[in-house]
């Protein structure tokens, strides 16, 4: 008999866990039978335990199933059949079959069609029969400590699927914990029941975490271990913006505003284009918010980065001079057969549409999904081929100036200043120079003391 007041809290305290009672009461059941088995059992029978939560008593059994000559082999005279020792010997009973064999009989787990229709009318081939077993409550230490193991073995188990349903729902989303430790790059992070994981390429470059400080993240990936529920966490993840963007702006979560591209280089600059799906809501509005409050505070929690928020045009010429914001371009030629856009716009905007590195025009081109090559109004070269690159301006005063080549997916803009080197003519490399007056004045104060001596 079990103490109940002992179980039920312990069932209410896994419950607490998000182990369900049922989930516990099999666990123990479980024990109990491995229990019974390695204390008082035979190789080869199945034993069950059935618990009374009402009472604390628990029944054992032993589960036969009903075969016949289709479904099991029964040994052969001269086969040498092991007989079935007590204690200790259900260990390693899996018998090993080749294929297309079938078991060996065992009158443990077995009993014959005729002989289990004598028990139990219109028994058929497959089913159960019980027969129950002399109840125990002394176990011994071995007997205790496998029943043990099981329930650990069992809880894990359950604990693993719980974390797996509840973490399942929540991919996808942000989820808030404190920074546990940092290791290899990485950092891991407290989210109460489990761990979960920033790997260093899902970080936002020039962000410094603490131990012990409060951290959100996007949970993007899920995955089953051997030792438990791995969480993948990312504060890079373009999709972070947007979850956001979703706490802050109701419109877009409640469906009232589509995002319909996003481009983001992590702790630099986002752009992120919106389409309204109600008339009477503004998108760009509705997430700036009054004073730029709502987009502030999303650029607060991602380190500062610059976001432009755009209008979605199903124009593909209109969405891209409005992907290239801040610059105002002056025209947008598509070319259809290799997907690219040549824009023009003014000289003095022409740094501004290319951007710091090429990255405003690297983003605009991600965003659109369209090769762009940036032009100013002062003149064009061709780009050369089998290049993508845009070609920056000539300057009209002198047409014999060579073009400057700018690329789009470059990194960095490099320009190259001529060494300045000063050359004084020959003679006034080989003219002495003169002689100061403080030289001379000591020569004569010098001559002046000869004489005196």
């Amino acid at each position: 008999m079990i103490d109940l007041k002992t179980i039920n809290a312990v069932l209410g305290e896994f419950e607490d866990r998000g182990i369900s009672r049922a989930t516990m009461v099999e666990a123990i059941e479980s024990a109990m039978a491995t229990a019974y088995k390695r204390e008082y059992g035979k190789r080869g029978q199945v034993v069950r335990s059935h618990l009374d939560l009402n009472t604390g008593t628990i029944a054992f059994e032993q589960v036969k199933t009903v075969v016949d000559d289709t479904t099991v082999r029964f040994p052969a005279p001269d086969e040498k059949v092991e007989e079935h020792e007590h204690h200790h010997s259900f260990h390693g009973e899996e018998e090993h079959l080749a294929d297309g064999e079938l078991p060996r009989f065992d009158s443990e787990k077995h009993i014959l069609l005729t002989d289990a229709r004598l028990m139990k009318r219109g028994v058929a081939v497959a089913e159960e029969i019980i027969f129950p077993l002399e109840p125990q409550d002394e176990f011994g230490r071995i007997a205790a400590q496998t029943a043990k193991q099981v329930v650990i073995q069992k809880v894990r188990e359950a604990e693993k699927l719980s974390m797996m349903e509840e973490f399942s729902e929540k991919k996808g989303q942000i989820v808030s914990g404190i920074v546990q430790r940092m290791e290899r790059g990485a950092i891991f992070v407290d989210l109460g029941r489990t761990t979960g994981i920033i790997p260093y390429e899902e970080q936002i470059p020039g962000e410094r975490y603490r131990m012990g400080e409060r951290i959100r993240a996007y949970l993007y990936a899920v995955d089953e271990g051997f030792r438990g529920v791995y969480l993948r966490l990312s504060r890079a993840h373009p999709k972070f913006v947007v979850k956001l963007f979703e706490m802050e702006a109701p419109e877009l979560a409640a469906g009232s505003i589509e995002v319909k591209a996003l481009a983001r280089e992590p702790g630099s600059r986002t752009k992120i284009a919106l389409a309204s799906l109600d008339p009477h809501v503004d998108p760009v509005g509705s997430l700036v918010g009054q004073r730029g409050v709502r987009v502030s505070t999303v650029m607060s929690e991602i380190g500062g980065e610059r976001i432009d928020i755009i209008e979605w045009n199903d124009d593909a010429k209109e969405f891209i001079k409005e992907a290239l914001s801040p610059a105002t371009p002056i025209d947008v030629v598509l070319d259809e057969g290799g997907h690219r856009a040549t824009v023009t716009v003014s000289e003095d905007e022409q740094s501004l549409a290319i951007g710091r590195g090429g990255q405003n025009v690297r983003l605009a081109a991600k965003l659109t999904g369209w090769n762009i090559d940036i032009i100013s109004a002062g003149g064009t070269v061709p780009t050369p081929e089998g290049v993508g690159t845009p070609t920056a301006s000539v300057g009209e005063e002198d047409p014999a100036i060579e073009a400057e080549v700018m690329p789009t997916e470059s990194a960095e803009v490099i320009t190259e200043e001529a060494e300045q080197v000063t050359i004084l003519p020959a003679e006034e490399e080989l003219t002495p120079l003169p002689a100061s007056d403080e030289t001379a004045a000591d020569k004569e104060e010098d001559r002046d003391k000869a004489k005196d001596e």
